[in-house]
């Protein structure tokens, strides 16, 4: 995937969360501690991790029936609604004359992507409606709007204050797409935040820890200590919350904002609205790190990691070996510390987390201080820079488990 970013770059580079009204299971307290494992006991976890996944899908769909339902695939996706993109006047008219009535259409400046949005005929499957509205508009890009879930443990913090950023702070060059962030104090003073759902900015755990190992400082060892962060809060109170709408909105205001790197720890399906705001943000200059989830190897691959440009992150333990539970996207590009992360999950806490969610800031906090500004003739020498600093783990070279290595090696450790 790096090949695509870097062209004639050197031979060697060439060469996580349940929604707040959802309490479930958390893959990585079932794992962690976890001792040396040989290839039946790690089936056996493949088969505990694909039941927590199903737990987790059919536990939002069941608390939010009005709210959400699956698509043919079985992922979740808001109830009742197609988005589109490429839709213009004449398309709009021919599906409201097929019953698809438009809720409405709106341009999301950052990424120069029009969008609307349909309502399905009652009594119609979102997937047979999908095909239908696809049919009637054959130039243009249609999916449900798809469901994605932090690929860590979460939930909304109601009585924490949100972080805030200091007047005349200057630009930010890190962009952060989660929940909201409480104002602990080691990012107080650096976050600007927006929201994206109904009640965002709301104060998350998964999203202040993300936060704090991107730009944490003190207590709390972050990638990029003192740098300014741009929050996107795209959960917020909404039981439909972390949709595609939302995360594609979050991804133009950052780019609009001129944020050089993002990260989403967030993980779901492939969705045509969703790959099309990450190939514009791409073209705009933008670098965007995700984490591969912890939904085991044996899940579908996850997004948008999976996506052409996009830096896959898998997590490790303390000795350098992948977590378990680490899912899989089409490529890995890099590994980071990925168990016992110390990280703020509070106005006032800290705590030791696990999880490949927090990897990925670990990476985009590196890579951010070598691309500080969107800038296509910068990208390769400074994803250049990031891989000669990995430690090369597992396979000599690069390889499908740990990508080109291992970055920020003591971070997070507190």
């Amino acid at each position: 995937m790096l090949c695509l970013l870097l062209g004639g770059a050197d031979a060697r580079v060439a060469a996580q969360v349940a929604l707040p009204s959802v309490p479930l299971p958390d893959a990585g307290r079932i794992l962690s501690p976890l001792p040396d494992i040989d290839a039946g006991q790690l089936a056996g976890i493949g088969e505990r991790l694909a039941r927590i996944r199903l737990d987790r899908v059919t536990g939002l769909v069941r608390s939010n029936r009005d709210r959400i339902e699956v698509d043919e695939r079985g992922e979740p996706a808001v109830r009742g609604v197609l988005v589109a993109s490429g839709v213009d006047a004449a398309m709009v008219a021919r599906a409201g004359e097929a019953g698809f009535a438009l809720i409405d259409r709106e341009r999301i400046e950052g990424l120069d992507l029009d969008i609307a949005r349909f309502r399905v005929p009652d009594g119609r499957s979102l997937g047979r409606a999908r095909k239908q509205l696809a049919k009637l508009l054959p130039g243009a890009e249609v999916d449900a709007d798809n469901i994605y879930f932090a690929s860590g443990p979460g939930g909304v913090l109601p009585q924490a204050a949100l972080a805030t950023a200091a007047a005349g702070g200057g630009s930010a060059s890190l962009g952060l797409i989660d929940g909201g962030v409480a104002a602990h104090s080691s990012v107080q003073g650096r976050v600007e935040q927006r929201g994206f759902a109904k009640g965002a900015p709301s104060a998350s755990r998964h999203g202040t820890a993300i936060a704090s190992l991107l730009v944490g400082s003190g207590g709390v060892r972050g990638a990029a200590p003192g740098q300014r962060l741009l929050a996107a809060d795209v959960y917020g109170t909404d039981p439909a919350g972390g949709n595609a709408t939302a995360i594609v909105r979050a991804l133009g205001w950052l780019a609009q904002s001129g944020v050089a790197v993002t990260t989403i720890s967030l993980v779901g399906p492939d969705n045509k609205l969703l790959s099309a705001a990450v190939s514009r943000a791409q073209q705009r200059g933008m670098l965007i790190v995700a984490a591969v989830g912890n939904d085991g190897p044996a899940a579908p691959p996850a997004y948008p990691a999976s996506y052409k440009g996009v830096f896959a992150v898998t997590g490790v333990d303390a000795k350098g070996r992948a977590l378990p539970e680490a899912g899989r996207a089409l490529h890995v590009d890099f590994a980071a510390p990925g168990d016992a992360v110390l990280a703020a999950t509070g106005a006032a806490s800290t705590d030791r987390l696990r999880g490949t969610s927090f990897a990925a800031p670990l990476v985009a906090g590196r890579l951010a201080l070598r691309y500080p500004a969107p800038s296509i003739d910068r990208i390769g020498p400074a994803v250049t820079a990031l891989v000669f600093e990995a430690r090369d783990l597992g396979k000599k070279g690069r390889d499908k488990i740990y990508g080109h290595g291992l970055i920020c090696g003591t971070c997070g450790g507190g």
